[in-house]
Parts: structure tokens; C-alpha cells; sequence
């Protein structure tokens, strides 16, 4: 069995990111803070928020979709079989 290493499964688009650190993620809220001002700066916490757990509920439902109807489609094939 060949071992490929885990670098060569990820997309390129993710390693021009790299890992964050604390240095990069104080000048991100940072500039956040600047642009989006303090008073501002809660609503928008929480719109990311709401918008990250209607993303999460959204990809629970496709997951229970798909695993719903795979036992029908295994079960078409094996009576075609």
C-alpha cells in the first residue's frame, strides 16, 4: 500500500492561507474593528453567527436527505440485480 502524504490531499487554495496565529488574528479584528466601528461590532458577531448555524442546520438536513434515501436506492438496485 502506497502512503500518500496528507499535504497532497489538501487543496492548494487552503496552503496559500496557512495556519493563523494569534499575530494575524489580532490584526484581523483589528482591521475589523476599524471598519466595522465598536458599536457596529456586535451585530455583525451576530449575523455571523445566525448565518453559520443556518449553514450548519442547512448541511444537517442535507446529510439526513441523503442518508434517508440511500437505503431506497440500494434497495432499487438489488432488486434490478
Amino acid at each position: 500500500m502506497i502512503a500518500y502524504p496528507v499535504i497532497a490531499t489538501i487543496s492548494p487554495n487552503v496552503l496559500l492561507l496557512g495556519p493563523l496565529g494569534w499575530s494575524e488574528l489580532m490584526i484581523i479584528l483589528f482591521l475589523v474593528l476599524i471598519f466595522f466601528g465598536p458599536r457596529r461590532l456586535p451585530e455583525v458577531a451576530e449575523a455571523i453567527g445566525k448565518s453559520l448555524q443556518k449553514f450548519k442546520k442547512a448541511s444537517r438536513e442535507i446529510k439526513q436527505e441523503i442518508d434517508s434515501q440511500l437505503p431506497d436506492a440500494e434497495e432499487d438496485t438489488e432488486k434490478k440485480g
